[in-house]
């Protein structure tokens, strides 16, 4: 099987594995936009609040993804730096909806992005402002406002408006971290 992978390989017939981390406060929908990436025969229909962290794992047209789908619940948020070396991307989820939490959001993030292991590379970072079907919501423009994601300069970094549950706004934003991660590869 070894020779089979290698020629597949350098024939380009391979899919690049790319670890990500998917990252946010509890009850953002981090669980939910995995599974609703993955193929329909793969999804889990009852989505349970994670602990500690899952892995997860999709395809796109190129890449194979492996999402480390981490708790974001206070007493696991520590966790996270763990897994910050090993992560080649990283999806940051938001709850549009939650706004008191947005600053415990924005101080999750600076942490995340001043941490040794992430702040000297350059990771591309994609952001759901997600839950946007609810009536409180903010828009994706004011949620990135809140975060100030507009100081984040030394990273790829994009926001989408996103309905996990639709799984509306999903693929925009995987196929934008598709496009960052391949050209960081050439």
């Amino acid at each position: 099987m070894g020779l089979f992978d290698k020629l597949a390989g350098w024939l380009g017939l391979k899919k690049k594995e790319v670890h990500v981390l998917c990252l946010g406060l509890d009850n953002s929908g981090k669980t939910t936009i995995i599974n609703k990436l993955k193929p329909s025969n793969a999804q889990t229909q009852d989505i349970v609040p994670t602990i500690g962290f899952s892995i997860e794992k999709f395809k796109t047209s190129s890449l194979s993804f492996t999402v480390f789908d981490m708790s974001g619940q206070g007493r696991y948020r520590n966790l996270w730096e763990h897994y910050y070396k090993e992560g080649q991307a990283v999806i940051f989820v938001i709850d549009s909806s939650d706004k008191l939490r947005m600053v415990v959001a924005k101080e999750e993030l600076d942490t995340l992005l001043n941490h040794p292991d992430i702040k000297h590379r350059r990771l591309p970072i994609l952001f759901f402002a997600n839950k946007m079907d609810l009536r409180d919501a903010i828009s994706s423009v004011k949620v990135s406002q809140l975060l100030s994601l507009e100081n984040i300069k030394d990273k790829p970094w994009h926001i989408c408006a996103s309905d996990a549950l639709k799984g509306e706004g999903l693929q925009e934003g995987v196929d934008w971290l598709q496009d960052q991660i391949q050209a960081m590869k050439t």
